[in-house]
């Protein structure tokens, strides 16, 4: 299983984000455990000094911007 972490605050990017996730998740067929982190104590603690960020398996892939659906699918095909 597939372990997708999305960084953000709430911003519109952010929740752009995670639709792209969910829906590219779904297309891909892959199992996966997305979760949404909103700390902004936990976001700083990785390094991410902007938001959106897309961790895959605990590596930040995409930071300071929204990824497409494809985009996203070819990064779960890894």
């Amino acid at each position: 299983m597939v372990k997708i972490e999305i960084l953000g605050t709430g911003c519109a990017k952010c929740k752009s984000l995670a639709k792209n996730v969910e829906k590219a998740v779904s297309e891909a067929g892959v199992e996966a455990e997305v979760v949404k982190v909103e700390s902004l104590s936990e976001i700083m603690n990785r390094g991410v000094m902007m938001t959106p960020a897309l961790f895959i398996d605990g590596e930040a892939v995409v930071v300071g911007r929204a990824p497409s659906v494809a985009e996203i699918k070819g990064m779960l095909k890894r």
